[in-house]
């Protein structure tokens, strides 16, 4: 059966469908962590002793912190034509733009990139497309590649077919920024023993992480230079799912909902199965949070052959 089959289309957008999803009201963890902060960007945030006051607003300040960081290992100068994949919502696109770039974001759900348009489609800089970073169209040639926490969706084939892209669209000296999810074990069918019923992988759309190592070697295989890999693991994974123990705890009592209820408004929303539906959702989470990794990769594309 050819790529190009009404099945294999069919197939496509139900996965489209499965990962647009998980980023809805469907997903009840979503649903809460929506009413706390999340919305303009949906990573996990980034997360340093000195800044947790500003948990005391949500959770966006953190989301933002980590699109800072990433976007600052991009490197990108003004001028650079820069290709942000899996924009989402468009944010991390119009903030490279802000900073002077060409920044075209791209994203397999349209409405995600209905929705950037929408957003940030009239800033300078900034424009958006449907396309699956995995096998891209033809869109140029770009200093820069940005993909922040969306790749542990693509599975491992799709994986190394996007490192392959990115490499292919680069110019040569231009960078590829891919910051994810890595797994601790060089087995990812180890996940069966973490996630054992699949919470984690059914609320976030995806099969497996891919192991720290193999990401490095196929990073090299489609040609990169491995120029940086920054273990992020205690910020962005460690530090919040230690705080989620006592969250749980006000999750799991009545007066608890109530002062969560009493900061954040829009919780009150949660039915009680949806409350406790969640807390099981954070237990599976941070199982699932101790067998990963977070690493930031600079990846850069040689100048010439051969380095």
């Amino acid at each position: 059966m050819d790529a190009c089959s009404p099945a294999c289309h069919d197939r496509g957008m139900v996965e489209r469908r499965r990962i647009a999803d998980s980023y809805s009201d469907t997903n009840v963890l979503f649903h809460l962590l929506r009413h706390v902060g999340w919305g303009d960007l949906v990573n996990v945030g980034y997360y340093t002793v000195p800044t947790l006051h500003h948990g005391l607003g949500g959770l966006g300040w953190f989301q933002r912190e980590l699109l800072r960081r990433s976007l600052d290992l991009v490197g990108a100068e003004p001028g650079d034509r820069v290709l942000d994949a899996c924009c989402g919502r468009g944010l991390s696109t119009a903030v490279l733009a802000q900073r002077g770039c060409d920044a075209l974001g791209v994203d397999v759900q349209p409405e995600q990139v209905e929705e950037s348009r929408r957003r940030f489609g009239g800033r300078p800089g900034a424009s958006f497309a449907v396309a699956d970073v995995t096998e891209l169209p033809d869109l140029g040639v770009f200093d820069r590649v940005h993909c922040l926490e969306a790749a542990f969706h693509f599975g491992p084939d799709g994986r190394r077919a996007f490192l392959g892209e990115a490499f292919r669209v680069l110019r040569p000296g231009g960078r590829l920024v891919l910051v994810d999810f890595t797994w601790r074990s060089a087995d990812p069918s180890t996940i069966e023993t973490v996630d054992r019923d699949g919470a984690v992988r059914s609320a976030w759309c995806f099969e497996e992480i891919e192991p720290l190592d193999r990401y490095v070697v196929r990073a090299r295989e489609a040609g990169f230079a491995v120029t940086a890999v920054h273990d992020w693991t205690r910020p962005v994974l460690e530090r919040p799912m230690s705080l989620a123990g006592p969250v749980l705890a006000l999750m799991r009592s009545p007066l608890g909902r109530r002062v969560l209820r009493s900061r954040w408004p829009g919780l009150r929303e949660l039915s009680r199965e949806d409350w406790s539906a969640a807390a099981r959702s954070v237990v599976a989470h941070r199982a699932w949070a101790r067998a990963c990794r977070y690493t930031a990769f600079v990846l850069d594309k040689p100048r010439a052959a051969g380095g």
